[in-house]
């Protein structure tokens, strides 16, 4: 059995705020283990025949993708959405794309967001869908549920077309929870993994059919695609006017060729910081403790820190998560109303909502770790053959020293190299770049020095990234 795999990784993952923001959301973290969820998103596929694995994502996290995926063998097309669309839009696109490329091979389709710790049971559920979904079947995938969640959609199964596959009754999103207590007793619900197998031609079928807006719009869209440094870029004015819609709201409620196979695969959307203690590692009183942290009289509390001590007494049932610029406390019960706190932040003007201490680059990252009138100072990591772009600042100069690694200095067309404890200086309109030749990360701190330090006082003369200034 041959299969083409679609990760959806366009989501900004808000409801996991203070950790994941929308330049650099939860599927591009490691929560778990050595693997970010969207390398465990591709690495759950390694038992399967996969010929291709596409990536349908937006372009501020287009370079976070390659970085994460370098290793896979078959990686495919990287779609680049303009604007985000929700599901049905992405899986349209992706769609297209492989008929343009006349493949039509059933397609797994899977967020990058999500955990899956039974691989074998998650590889015997695609397999159990495969033949239905390579006749003219659209398949999605049922949890049996372990509670009545109310942060999780629910599908309704009829009577069993075999062994494994069931009719598709009804969808139900997000209910409230007298009507999740309802779904959970009666035994005939499952949550709604998002999880699809399809083939693109029938997809596409469907969406013309059911949805003719989102199929003319992205029709149009791929056919005037740009291939770009490897990327696949969707046209943004014409893919602006495509409605905004999820597969199960768009294609599943509508068609009679839906069907669902049951995955009891230990699945969790991690949508919530509920979710994350749910399924998280707990000691002795039933708390999820990751970073710095000692606790006295609590317990059923989930406690995050990234970086410095934190300490709790007396506490049942709450959330912390501590980053390096932001502090969230609350009820663990209120999980999902993260999502609102983290509008009103964009509503200050902040720049939480967005960005955290340490902001993540194509090169790398840094961390701003001091600032005041007239100065800045942030540690640089470059990682091993990254190369930041050739540029000159009009307000700012700066200082670099080196604590690690090799530091490959360009000025006009003079190039130095420099290692630990060594330094170097630029003043303003000076032309330089910096690089990092070494086969090991990067670190220095750079000081910078003026009256404007924002990140638009950048002029970019050349990128090997692609980005302008």
């Amino acid at each position: 059995m041959k299969f083409n795999a679609l990760i959806l990784a366009g989501g900004s993952g808000n409801r996991l705020w203070p950790l994941s923001r929308a330049s650099f959301p939860k599927q591009f973290l490691r929560l778990f283990d050595k693997n970010t969820l969207i390398q465990s998103s591709v690495e759950r596929l390694s038992d399967l025949e996969i010929n291709k694995i596409n990536v349908v994502c937006n372009a501020e996290h287009k370079f976070f993708v390659t970085n994460q995926l370098k290793e896979s063998k078959n990686l495919g097309n990287i779609i680049i959405e303009p604007i985000s669309k929700n599901t049905a839009p992405a899986v349209a696109l992706a769609s297209f794309v492989s008929l343009l490329e006349e493949d039509d091979l059933p397609t797994i389709i899977l967020p990058s967001d999500h955990v899956i710790f039974d691989k074998d049971s998650f590889t015997q559920s695609i397999l159990n869908g495969y033949e239905r979904a390579n006749s003219k079947d659209i398949v999605t995938f049922g949890i049996s549920p372990l509670s009545p969640h109310c942060g999780y959609g629910y599908i309704k199964a009829k009577e069993k077309i075999d062994k494994q596959v069931f009719h598709i009754d009804s969808f139900t999103e997000k209910p409230e929870y007298e009507t999740a207590l309802n779904f959970f007793n009666s035994g005939d619900y499952y949550w709604n993994s998002g999880i699809f197998l399809l083939k693109p031609s029938n997809y596409l079928h469907a969406i013309e059919k059911h949805c003719p807006e989102i199929f003319k719009a992205c029709n149009y869209a791929t056919n005037l695609v740009n291939f770009e440094n490897d990327f696949i870029k969707i046209d943004e004015e014409i893919f602006s006017e495509c409605p905004s819609e999820s597969i199960d709201y768009a294609v599943m409620e509508k068609i009679d060729n839906g069907v669902m196979v049951p995955m009891d695969a230990q699945w969790s959307d991690i949508g919530s910081w509920k979710s994350l203690w749910e399924i998280g590692s707990k000691d002795k009183n039933s708390n999820v403790i990751k970073g710095d942290v000692i606790t006295k009289k609590t317990k059923n509390s989930l406690i995050f820190s990234e970086n410095n001590l934190v300490t709790t007494i007396g506490l049942d049932n709450i959330a912390i998560v501590a980053t390096k610029d932001s502090i969230l406390v609350m009820d663990k019960n209120d999980s999902e109303d993260v999502k609102y706190l983290v509008d009103e932040i964009k509503n200050f003007s902040r720049s939480e909502w967005e960005f955290s201490r340490e902001v993540h680059r194509p090169w790398g990252k840094y961390d701003s770790v001091d600032s005041s009138d007239g100065f800045q100072v942030k540690r640089l990591t470059v990682n091993p053959g990254a190369k930041l772009s050739v540029q000159m600042h009009y307000k700012r100069s700066e200082h670099w020293v080196v604590v690690s690694g090799i530091a490959r200095v360009h000025y006009e067309s003079k190039i130095i190299d420099l290692g630990p404890n060594e330094y170097t200086y630029h003043g303003k309109e000076v032309t330089h770049a910096l690089e990092n030749p070494g086969d090991a990360p990067l670190i220095l701190i750079e000081v910078q020095i003026g009256s404007y330090l924002g990140e638009d006082d950048i002029v970019r003369f050349d990128d090997i990234y692609g980005r302008t200034s």
